[in-house]
């Protein structure tokens, strides 16, 4: 017996056809989406500000194609969409429902905001104080209270902020009966919701070998049949495009990771334990994972008003670029001065586009006397002067502030018809297991957020059964330091003998991301020979050479050879987060093709054979 968790949403603004699909497509047992990234419940409180909905609006559109089949087959549909309201989601669900001749049972989820409330506002990342008022703070709950909801007869459940897994993890409890001390069946379901939350990505989306994928276009989304020991098997519709295999699966698992110890409200997941296997076609087996007691402590992610922002894009053209740059800045701070403001980001890129950003807590300075400003120079600055932005208004930004709480100062409540629930049926998990206190305090950037207490062995659910206490298990592999120099770098020095210089990807594969103020970069390969070589030579050292941006910040490397994969954390590179952050690419999201075409030296038994794609060197 399975039970099959599909994902239809992988963001706020995707594909609007999704959970047709997958409802159509085959058989499943829950629908699932991820609306909710770190940035989307700052837009939320934009939007809530400005008399607009605090939750996700296009929720309602792909339920409206789907709640009719929904109720008919028995399909449960759970989503974080309820953002900033959860309370008001729901209320337009009934809504939805009553003008569609339809009578679900619906419940939301509470308990997890915590605006207004009093708690230090220490930064997990740097220890910084905030001494600004926040905008959101949102705790990240876990799936306790959608099992509860479930097992309540919830047709849909609504929910605010909850950890992306915990989307897999609640029906997984309710289905099974996982009690809070399943430490390895709850870290095989939060493995399997990691995989899936991102929609596409699980599926050949956005895939280092995209070449490898037939029928991108038409991308199937991925869902995942769980098994009641937390092992699950990954795949898609058939006739669907995309592809799952044993590299797709990597990709997304590599991708928004700190280390091996995954930390979570309802237990912590060890990535160093996961096998990978295949299955078939598109199917692959996940397996093995081990779980260890969550930490007593919580994830809240606090967004404030940082400011005021804007953008002048100018083209630099043919010669001599790096001193036309210069002369265009010249021009610009010679008619406002570069310190009226408080940041000020200027990039050059390879392509030649001069990109300049600047910020100020004054509206008026970063809006129109700065764009202004640029253009004003159009006739007094470089040869073959022009710009790609006109000039306009500055914009507010919000800076992302993650804080750690204790556990049992939050308490989430489930609703279901309007109806509140015992609070021990989905609240009070920071003290579900006797042993949990002292457990750690949650490293940075991890998503720990409240566990609930939700019945298991209620009517329905079918208990896992006792666990077998686990063997102790061995700490993470975090490598700082390696016994064997790094990988030879083009014009670096004399090449070995007996070794071939290509792009680094043409035998890795890498998927970048953020997580708060730091970005991810896991990068992974398909052979024991190739990952052992990959494993001695790209040292934190390496990678600063092959990418000398990131020569200023601070770089962890933590190793997955189970995966045959490397993750890197570079700390601060996106400052204080995706909406503060002055990069062009401010998730780090193509930092990973960056590093895969840096050139390297390779034994040349690594290197793969010639083909039209990777022509000889």
């Amino acid at each position: 017996m399975v039970l099959r968790v599909a994902n239809c949403s992988g963001f706020y603004g995707d594909r609007l056809s999704a959970a047709k699909e997958m409802v159509e497509g085959g058989p499943i047992d829950v629908l699932t989406g991820d609306w909710l990234a770190e940035l989307t419940m700052l837009i939320l409180a934009g939007n809530r500000l400005k008399g607009r909905p605090g939750y996700a609006p296009t929720f309602l559109r792909q339920l409206e194609d789907v709640l009719g089949p929904c109720l008919d087959r028995g399909i449960k549909i759970v989503t974080n969409a309820g953002g900033l309201d959860p309370a008001g989601c729901a209320d337009a669900v009934h809504d939805l429902a009553a003008r569609l001749g339809l009578s679900p049972s619906v419940a939301y989820v509470t308990g997890d905001g915590l605006t207004g409330h009093p708690f230090p506002l220490v930064n997990a990342d740097t220890g910084e104080h905030l001494t600004a008022t926040p905008l959101t703070a949102n705790a990240y709950l876990g799936g306790r209270p959608i099992a509860a909801a479930l097992s309540a007869g919830a047709d849909v459940v609504v929910t605010g902020r909850v950890t992306d897994a915990a989307l897999v993890t609640g029906p997984g409890i309710w289905r099974y009966g996982w009690g809070p001390d399943d430490l390895d069946p709850l870290a095989g379901s939060v493995v399997a919701g990691h995989i899936i939350e991102c929609g596409c990505q699980a599926t050949g989306g956005n895939y280092a070998f995209f070449q490898d994928v037939p029928d991108l276009a038409h991308c199937g989304f991925p869902l995942a049949e769980l098994r009641a020991d937390g092992s699950s098997v990954i795949t898609k519709h058939p006739g669907t495009g995309g592809l799952v295999s044993i590299g797709t699966v990597t990709a997304q698992l590599v991708y928004e990771l700190g280390g091996p110890r995954y930390l979570g409200p309802d237990v912590v997941a060890r990535f160093d334990t996961i096998t990978l296997s295949d299955d078939g076609p598109d199917r692959v087996l996940v397996s093995g994972v081990r779980g260890e007691p969550p930490p007593d402590t919580l994830k809240v992610a606090v967004n404030y008003l940082g400011g005021y922002r804007n953008t002048m894009t100018l083209v630099l053209t043919g010669l001599d670029l790096p001193a036309k740059a210069r002369v265009a800045e010249e021009a610009l701070w010679a008619r406002i001065p570069r310190e009226t403001f408080d940041e000020v980001d200027v990039t050059l890129t390879d392509a030649g586009l001069l990109r300049v950003t600047v910020m100020s807590t004054d509206e008026r300075k970063a809006g129109r006397a700065f764009s202004s400003a640029v253009v004003e120079t159009g006739l007094a600055s470089y040869p073959g002067f022009y710009g790609l932005t006109p000039p306009g208004n500055a914009s507010p930004y919000g800076v992302y502030w993650p804080v750690l709480i204790p556990a049992a100062q939050v308490h989430p409540r489930v609703f279901v018809n309007g109806q509140q629930l015992p609070a021990d049926a989905g609240a009070g998990a920071a003290g579900a297991r006797a042993d949990t206190a002292g457990a750690g305090t949650g490293a940075a950037g991890a998503e720990a957020a409240p566990a609930g207490a939700a019945g298991a062995g209620a009517a329905g659910v079918q208990p896992a059964g006792p666990a077998a206490a686990p063997a102790r298990l061995a700490a993470p592999r975090r490598r700082d330091v390696v016994r064997r120099g790094p990988a030879p770098v083009v014009g670096a020095g004399p090449a070995p003998d007996a070794s071939t210089t290509i792009p680094l990807g043409r035998i890795a594969g890498a998927r970048s991301g953020d997580k708060g103020g730091n970005a991810n970069l896991g990068v992974w390969t398909d052979t024991q020979a190739r990952y052992d070589w990959l494993a001695a030579h790209l040292t934190p050292d390496t990678l600063k050479q092959l990418l000398p941006a990131l020569a200023p910040y601070r770089v962890d490397r933590h190793d997955l050879p189970n995966l045959k994969a490397l993750n890197f954390v570079i700390h601060g590179l996106l400052g204080r987060g995706v909406a503060a952050s002055p990069r062009m690419d401010p998730q780090a999201k193509a930092l990973g093709e960056e590093l895969r075409a840096r050139p390297v030296d390779v034994p040349t038994p690594l290197a793969p054979p010639a083909t039209p794609a990777a022509p000889p060197p």
